[in-house]
């Protein structure tokens, strides 16, 4: 029996990996893509790591791919270069196929439930390696099922970001699980290809200061980001009840009316600030990725499954942060939320034709919401997920749905060996046990933001 932390046992592979095609003709076009995009801060893929009690046919699971990779053919292509600006992207709709690798486990489902609360390197070998002179030679999809003993099954997709965003990888899976389980149904959202609706003016107007790309100004020059990645990481999870969350909003209410997110956001920015032991006068900010299919005018059609979010920017001091309470730092991500509109998110659009330009990470920790997306519910036709995350863990960090719990929310984030027990602490402090024997009425509270991704 594995315990938390334990390495894996080694993959078996019956056969060589495949490509899967689409499973008629699809159109032969390039698809440019936005600046939103092919920022270089999404030049990766996003991997998830769904865990299921039952194994799904994998037949029946390839035959309905290569069904729905006709709706979504463009995951069935390759990125490139652009041939007349070699520093912007675009998919070559070529059809060649997504990469789909079978394999075997010798452990069970409750084996791997055990050790789920937090990723290590061990399960790197869960999704099958394309060896790729770069990150465009790399096949938009790659998926690999791992059959387990006993029955059970690991599925490991990583899907290209500068094709998808979090919402967009949803909506792809989703329909994937609807044509598998159901297979004489079309899915109930059609995707749409074309990026026109994200596409810069001319000329372009940067009309807005926009943090999320300027360089912080800090005394010294400290670059956060780089200390700690040249230090061993160690992934730490911590889940937040219900009863967390309400005891978290009471801090702020009544007078100031809070979501979920934006209490547990600047609950994390603050403790990993506190525990990371910074210059008072140093410049800090938080980036969190914000839906804005609903900002625009007009808005960005339901099907839309590129790149459709910002990075909003809350931005301070560590001696304001840390000082204050924490109805201070939610006000910050209120304001950064607020500043949001189309005028903004155009501005953004327009700014990054620059293609030098980069996201701020040297002072920031950075919030990707996974929590609402409907990732958790994913039914191949065997039964929804026992477990769902990401295959690793890094510096940025997820909020994360916990199965079975629609209330709760899983933070994941990687911080030096030396840290954990002082950010598990911070994270932590508030659920005293007078505090647990308090009032637990939601007064000044309120529902979660759609705009919240």
């Amino acid at each position: 029996m594995l315990k938390s932390q334990e390495q894996l046992p080694d993959c078996y592979y019956p056969n060589q990996p495949i490509l899967i095609h689409p499973n008629s003709p699809t159109p032969k076009h390039c698809i440019h893509l936005s600046n939103l995009d092919d920022q270089k801060f999404l030049r990766f893929s996003i991997k998830y790591l769904y865990l299921f009690k039952k194994s799904v046919n994998l037949e029946t699971l390839k035959h309905a791919l290569s069904n729905v990779l006709v709706g979504y053919y463009p995951l069935a292509g390759r990125l490139r270069s652009n041939a007349d600006h070699d520093q912007k992207l675009e998919v070559d709709c070529n059809g060649e196929g997504a990469v789909f690798a079978e394999a075997f486990m010798d452990i069970t489902a409750q084996d791997f439930l055990k050790l789920s609360s937090k990723p290590n390197r061990s399960w790197r070998k869960l999704l099958y390696r394309v060896e790729a002179l770069s990150f465009l030679d790399i096949p938009p999809l790659v998926i690999q099922v791992t059959n387990l003993r006993c029955g059970g099954m690991i599925m490991c997709t990583a899907i290209n970001h500068c094709l998808c965003d979090g919402i967009g990888t949803s909506q792809f899976l989703h329909a994937w699980a609807h044509i598998t389980a159901k297979p004489d149904l079309d899915p109930p959202i059609q995707p749409i290809h074309c990026r026109h609706v994200l596409k810069s003016r001319s000329p372009p107007m940067a009309t807005f200061r926009h943090p999320q790309f300027t360089l912080t100004s800090n005394n010294g020059h400290v670059d956060i980001m780089r200390l700690l990645q040249s230090q061993p990481l160690v992934p730490t999870s911590l889940t937040f009840t219900h009863s967390d969350i309400l005891h978290l909003k009471r801090r702020c209410a009544p007078s100031l009316k809070c979501t979920t997110f934006e209490t547990l956001a600047s609950h994390t920015w603050r403790s990993w600030i506190r525990s990371l032991n910074l210059p008072p006068s140093l410049n800090i900010k938080l980036l969190f990725s914000m839906n804005i299919r609903k900002m625009l005018n007009p808005q960005i059609p339901q099907g839309y499954y590129g790149n459709g979010f910002v990075l909003a920017c809350a931005e301070t001091t560590v001696k304001d942060l840390v000082g204050a309470n924490l109805r201070h730092g939610v006000k910050l991500v209120q304001q950064a939320k607020q500043d949001l509109n189309d005028e903004y998110v155009r501005s953004m659009v327009d700014l990054l034709e620059e293609k030098t330009l980069k996201t701020d990470l040297c002072a920031s920790l950075v919030i990707s919401q996974w929590a609402k997306l409907g990732l958790e519910d994913l039914d191949f036709g065997e039964g929804k997920p026992l477990h769902m995350g990401p295959l690793t863990s890094d510096v940025y960090c997820l909020f994360l749905p916990v199965v079975g719990d629609l209330d709760a929310v899983r933070v994941l984030v990687s911080v030096p060996e030396s840290l954990v027990e002082k950010f598990e602490y911070y994270m932590t402090e508030f659920s005293s046990a007078e505090e647990r024997n308090g009032d637990h009425r939601a007064n000044g509270f309120h529902d979660e933001d759609p705009m919240e991704y």
